[in-house]
């Protein structure tokens, strides 16, 4: 039995095992759980490992531990590597190249690789050890303008297509290459277990099946196939190959209440049958690198558990490659720092991401290796599997012929590879015999997402939470309208666009493109409901008016995961899950849009890899769990060739909405539940509807008397935490108009901290504006971010009018400003 056959079958039988034992935790417990065994392909061979001893006998300690550390390029300058020999660079999600802005194209990114790695180079003395530049191209090469979007992994999962996702990693890796990176963090193997995790859309399924038949595929497809070391000449960089990296190692996606960096409290049976099943075709596959989680199993942190990263990962699951920490991931080990933390190297990490602690991360490294804190054996192990990844990527040769290629990012092949991956992610959950839409109609475009590339990418996308995008920075890209558009008109019929809904003349049928803004990790996460749009229902509004209107209604909904929408569904005669569809929009309309005479162009293929639920409450549903009652079941996907009926479904979504399950405190005319306004004395205050942004008593005017001082609040029904909010920079956003003067002094509060926010005399009146201040503002003046009950606190202390609109959270700090604190 050869090495590949004997891992599918130790597979297969750790597999079975645990779903026999799946009945009785007590008795996973009991017997220590069988870890599945795998080979890093191409990793381990004799000229490879000469060459390591040749390189590994001449570095000195400080070289060795500069192996060890990882900086961003927001922190550090490339002057800084001609002293300190550092082992990698990252750009971090919405760190900017050189001299250039967050959102540019492929040469600044193409200038930052070179410039750092000219001064490395440019170091006095010594032993030259080439860097690794890593970036995260989670969906194609999303941090460079003008790249290939592909579906985020949950689409992907729904599409049931192994070779595609070989196809989408080469295709990623060719336009990671040509923008200057050499390693790629991707992909997420997470078997995400609780869809209140903001980063649900990042594993490709709650079930462990389709993350095993993807993860070595996704690993071929961004490295190739890795060779012994022949010198460079065929190493995976020249051939416009990039490194992996599975991640994130253990048990990300099985945390506690679904809380991002959270603890994942399961049985060691548990950990090996849900969460280790994508890892062994990924090593298997010749992964080059591990990415450790930030998450916890059973109470240790996963970036200080030596079992196993140690152990397991490189002992019994034959890791050969390296494994490198997340964004200060090893300062939250017990007893660390993110600048001292040895803890983490002894325990079988290999490289520290160290993004803004880089440099006293070494210092304090250097220093506990000198001492013996840190075993010579381990940095020496440690640095091998670098220098052997590095050998393996052929970064000790200067050839890099695909570094700033032209006509790669972007390219025409790679593109139709993501639209057909669109294609086939679309999920039909409802279709009342009004798709597909016959080419010829007339077609009314709606929602907010229906010409809004960046929310139909989300996050991940030109910035870390994937906000702040407008379709500008998206040349070549297509939304959901121009595809809707293009397909129409070239079968004779008439499309517009009108994302409120109105119309002059009736259309045949509408296509409401709606659903979640972009988010990322941490910022994503649900408290406690997976109701969308809690409270303040203006989607399902547009919806139900265009209903009442006479008019056929496709929705298209776009989201991170599924989420209770029944109101929404029996407002709709279609209802296609599109998932984060990416640059490629017109993968949407090949589906939807028929040929003149309605017969399909291409029929729906995606299948539920996320069951979704019947309820707001039930925010663990997964195939096979007790009690397991979905609203649409594992697998679910209805088409044209195999159509079925949709009931009404039941609008009590079971959950009560409480204060954290929004970032809208006002929106759309409305305080969502359980927020309201609040008048402080009633009798100097007085609130009263008015027209904001077109839009009819969308606003509220606050007409302080100035007969007393005054406060204008939207309180919860209970404190709220915002610390994880605050930490992630965002900010208080809202929409006001100056109407009249103020006499006095104006603050805003949110709990303690008060900031002056007083017009400067002179301030035009009767204009709209926006402001955004950063949370981190407010806890700086005084506010305790971890019990905030008014998140909106206007006071005055003298005559004053002013109007708002859209008062929120928002993850987008662009713009953001910092008033004084109120004296």
């Amino acid at each position: 039995m050869n090495t590949k056959t004997l891992c599918i079958a130790l597979l297969a039988s750790t597999f079975l095992a645990g779903v026999a034992s799946a009945e009785s935790t007590a008795q996973s417990t009991a017997q220590p759980a069988k870890w599945p065994a795998a080979k890093s392909q191409g990793l381990i061979d004799p000229a490879t490992e000469a060459f390591v001893d040749s390189v590994l006998a001449k570095l000195t300690l400080e070289e060795k531990v500069g192996q060890l550390i990882q900086a961003d390029i927001g922190s550090i300058k490339p002057e800084d590597l001609k002293t300190y020999p550092l082992g990698s660079i990252l750009g971090g999600g919405s760190s900017p190249p050189l001299n250039a802005p967050d959102r540019s194209p492929q040469k600044p990114w193409v200038d930052t690789a070179k410039a750092f790695r000219e001064a490395a180079a440019q170091r006095v003395g010594g032993t030259h050890v080439p860097l690794i530049f890593g970036i995260d191209a989670v969906h194609g090469n999303n941090n460079v303008v003008g790249a290939t979007l592909f579906p985020h992994n949950i689409g992907l999962g729904a599409a049931r297509d192994p070779e595609l996702i070989r196809r989408i990693g080469k295709a990623t890796a060719l336009e990671t290459s040509a923008a200057g990176f050499d390693w790629a963090f991707g992909p997420t193997l997470a078997a995400p277990r609780d869809d209140r995790w903001g980063r649900t859309y990042e594993g490709y399924s709650e079930d462990p099946a389709i993350i095993r038949q993807y993860g070595g595929e996704m690993i071929l497809g961004l490295q190739g196939a890795v060779a012994p070391f022949t010198g460079g000449k065929a190493g995976v960089i020249q051939q416009g190959l990039v490194a992996a990296s599975a991640k994130h190692f253990l048990g990300d996606g099985g945390t506690d209440k679904g809380v991002d960096q959270g603890d994942t409290k399961v049985s060691e049976e548990e950990l090996v049958r849900i969460h280790a099943q994508g890892y062994v075709p990924a090593i298997n596959a010749g992964a080059l690198t591990v990415m450790a989680s930030f998450n916890s199993w059973n109470g240790q942190k996963m970036h200080g558990n030596k079992s196993l990263m140690t152990d397991v990962l490189k002992g019994k699951m034959g890791f050969d490659g390296f494994i490198v920490g997340d964004w200060n991931g090893h300062g939250q080990v017990a007893g660390c720092k993110p600048t001292d933390c040895a803890q983490s190297i002894n325990a079988g990490l290999d490289m520290f991401m160290a993004p803004d602690s880089w440099k006293g991360l070494y210092d304090n490294t250097l220093a506990q290796a000198k001492s013996g804190v840190i075993p010579m054996a381990r940095i020496d192990d440690a640095v091998r599997r670098i220098l052997r990844v590095k050998a393996k990527m052929g970064l000790f040769q200067a050839a890099r012929p695909y570094e700033g290629r032209q006509g790669v990012i972007g390219a025409p092949e790679h593109r139709a590879i993501a639209r057909e991956a669109v294609r086939k992610s679309l999920v039909l959950l409802k279709n009342d015999g009004v798709l597909p839409v016959k080419a010829s109609a007339n077609v009314l475009v709606a929602g907010s997402g229906a010409d809004d590339i960046g929310k139909q990418s989300g996050g991940w996308t030109l910035s870390w939470q994937g906000t702040g995008n407008t379709n500008a920075d998206f040349p070549n890209a297509d939304s959901i309208w121009t595809g809707v558009k293009s397909a129409v008109e070239a079968g004779g019929g008439r499309a517009t666009l009108s994302v409120d809904g109105k119309f002059d003349k009736k259309p045949d049928v509408a296509i409401v493109v709606f659903g979640e803004n972009p988010y990322a990790e941490g910022v994503g996460d649900l408290k406690s409901t997976l109701e969308y749009q809690p409270g303040a229902k203006a989607d399902l509004a547009l919806l139900k008016s265009l209903k009442a209107q006479g008019v056929k209604v496709v929705s298209v909904f776009l989201t991170g995961r599924p989420l209770w929408v029944n109101p929404e569904i029996n407002a709709s005669d279609a209802f296609v899950a599109a998932w984060l569809p990416g640059s490629e929009g017109a993968g949407v309309a090949d589906v939807l849009i028929g040929d003149k005479a309605g017969k399909p162009r291409h029929d729906f293929a995606g299948k539920l890899s996320f069951s979704w639920p019947k309820t707001a409450g039930q925010f663990r549903l997964n195939k096979g769990d007790k009690g397991y009652d979905p609203l649409f079941a594992y697998g679910y996907g209805l088409s044209y060739a195999k159509p079925g009926k949709v009931g009404r479904l039941s609008e009590v979504s079971g959950v009560k909405v409480v204060a954290e399950n929004t970032a809208n405190y006002f929106v759309g005319g409305k305080t969502p539940e359980p927020f309201a306004f609040q008048a402080t004395p009633s009798t100097s205050v007085r609130i009263a509807p008015v027209d904001a942004g077109n839009v009819q008593e969308a606003g509220r005017q606050i007409t302080f008397s100035g007969d007393t001082p005054a406060a204008l609040a939207i309180v919860g029904d209970r404190p709220m935490d915002l610390s994880f909010q605050t930490n992630a920079d965002m900010a208080l956003s809202f929409a006001y108009r100056l109407d009249a003067a103020a006499a006095g002094r104006v603050t805003l509060a949110m709990g303690a901290g008060r900031l002056d926010v007083t017009p400067p005399a002179g301030s035009p009146t009767g204009q709209w504006a926006s402001v955004k201040i950063p949370l981190k503002c407010f806890q700086a003046a005084g506010t305790d971010v971890t019990q905030v009950t008014a998140p909106f606190e206007l006071s005055s202390a003298g005559a004053f009018q002013v109007s708002i609109a859209e008062v929120k959270l928002t993850a987008d700090p662009a713009g953001a400003v910092c008033p004084a604190k109120a004296q």
